[in-house]
């Protein structure tokens, strides 16, 4: 047959170096995550596209679809947050607090490129059923520990909270149209939007202040008593003292070196309900991990309950270290193992000591070619194994 064959766009074969350090790493973070408490799930890799499309928490032009023999719309996975949050309503209804974590592939249409693939694996872990500034830096802190537990470790980590944007509006009056031309702007870091706005509705330089303070932060923010003296709306005071805890909490934790806060951090509408948080490593343009409060998100299925979580792309950590240096390694062969082609008791023998040495850990080949001991040599020496062994009818 003639002619190439090539993956897909976004879609990538992962040579077996990065994909041993990869499933390296997966055994790591299951290991911190059971430690700490969390079990793992698995949800279906396809689901009914409406948990998504339906309460708008993705856009149905960003989902693989598909349908079943029924004409049923489905989709593969698009993240483990909302599969969870399903999960958490639907199964496991008796339990409280849910600690649950997962490590799965997700697929997500036309957002390949700058290290970013249509399929990748993601890493994620939801606290459900617990409220308050500690399980939100618990979340944070377990979140930084996951990224190290790779082998990321220049780290930068933002912290928001989605009450201060909200306390601005109510404070400020806006209707929901301005609302939403403020929130864009100030994802957009559209300062131009904001003060043209700010003319229009004759907001005060001080309120026009405050909403470019969220456009324009850089991220090394300081909660002081300027910020405190900007805001009188209760959510907005509420959500500043949230965010001081935080920090004050993931200090203890001894990670206050990676924190900064960015009152601009204000994620999507109508899906984080609180602290929101980002962590960027360099060689890659996309947050490495994210996540935040969510307490709404269960409850569109059927049941109220506080939750807190994060992803980590591990597929893009893996991306970032290797463009960082990184140099993945394949488990070597330590020793192998021929034996004399056509000789019984020499292939019993081989098999034998091949197996006695891999319950001890040692990394043996048995060679099913039959390659004479030369051979065999000119192999050990071209693999960089140490030990030849060879047996012809019992002696070696």
């Amino acid at each position: 047959m003639s002619g190439k064959f090539y993956t897909p766009d976004g879609f990538n074969d992962t040579i077996p170096e990065v994909c041993a350090f990869k499933k390296d790493a997966e055994n790591k973070l299951r290991n911190l995550y059971a430690r700490h408490g969390f079990t793992e799930i698995e949800t279906p890799g396809y689901e009914y596209c409406d948990i998504y499309t339906k309460p708008g928490f993705v856009a149905e032009e960003d989902l693989f679809k598909l349908t079943d023999t029924k004409g049923r719309l489905l989709c593969a996975r698009f993240d483990g947050t909302v599969p969870a949050a399903r999960y958490a309503a639907t199964i496991a209804k008796d339990t409280l607090p849910l600690r649950l974590f997962y490590i799965e592939n997700m697929y997500r249409y036309n957002q390949a490129g700058g290290g970013k693939q249509c399929e990748f694996t993601q890493a994620g872990v939801e606290l459900m059923g617990i409220s308050g500034s500690d399980s939100d830096a618990g979340i944070i802190a377990l979140a930084i520990s996951s990224a190290l537990e790779t082998g990321v470790t220049d780290i930068q980590v933002t912290i928001g909270q989605t009450g201060l944007f909200e306390g601005a509006a109510a404070q400020m009056g806006f209707d929901e149209d301005t609302k939403s031309l403020i929130r864009q702007a100030i994802v957009s870091k559209d300062s131009v939007t904001i003060e043209r706005t700010a003319k229009e509705l004759g907001l005060s330089d001080r309120d026009k202040e405050t909403l470019l303070m969220f456009a324009e932060s850089t991220g090394s923010f300081e909660i002081n008593d300027d910020l405190k003296s900007r805001f009188t709306d209760k959510g907005a005071l509420e959500a500043i003292k949230n965010l001081e805890e935080i920090t004050e909490a993931l200090e203890d934790y001894g990670y206050g070196k990676y924190i900064s806060v960015d009152p601009g951090l204000i994620g999507s509408q109508g899906y984080y309900t609180g602290m929101i948080f980002k962590g960027h490593t360099y060689e890659v343009g996309f947050p490495i991990f994210g996540g935040g409060r969510y307490d709404k998100t269960v409850g569109v299925f059927g049941r109220e309950m506080e939750c807190v979580g994060f992803s980590l792309g591990l597929s893009l950590a893996v991306t970032a270290l290797l463009r960082q240096g990184l140099k993945p390694e394949m488990p070597k062969a330590e020793v192998v193992i021929g034996y004399e082609k056509g000789n019984r008791d020499a292939r019993c023998t081989a098999i034998t000591m091949a197996e006695q040495m891999r319950s001890e850990g040692t990394v043996v080949i048995l060679d099913t070619s039959c390659s004479d001991e030369e051979a065999l040599s000119r192999f050990a020496d071209e693999n960089g194994i140490e030990t030849v062994m060879f047996f012809d009818g019992g002696k070696e």
